[in-house]
């Protein structure tokens, strides 16, 4: 696990990202009945969660692209791997779903859940 942090993975953003978005969506209309029931706001905080969770891929994703060498080396057997490539779209996808999810997160603030 520890290297994993050390040397990140190319495309954790990728699966990351519309995984946690996935999520957040899901967890938020499942918890709508609990919600007007006991009149708590959930959204947010499960909003926040799951962007945090977006961001560490996103942070996994930055960790392989900054660990990882411009040209690949001549006789690796990793050559024309697009390893930056992929780390790259990774934190993008990563920054851009946490930026959808805290805009949800943010609609919870206003609305309660129970409107009809």
């Amino acid at each position: 696990m520890i290297s994993y942090l050390r040397s990140g993975i190319p495309s954790a953003g990728i699966f990351a990202g519309p995984s946690a978005w996935l999520l957040n969506t899901q967890i938020n209309y499942a918890l709508v009945p609990w919600i007007c029931a006991h009149h708590m706001r959930l959204v947010p905080l499960v909003a926040c969660v799951m962007a945090a969770l977006s961001l560490f891929g996103g942070f996994l994703s930055w960790r392989a692209y900054d660990r990882a060498s411009i040209t690949p080396q001549p006789d690796s057997s990793g050559a024309g791997r697009p390893h930056r490539f992929t780390a790259a779209t990774g934190i993008g996808m990563a920054l851009l779903f946490a930026l959808v999810i805290i805009v949800q997160g943010t609609a919870g603030i206003v609305f309660h859940g129970c409107e009809r």
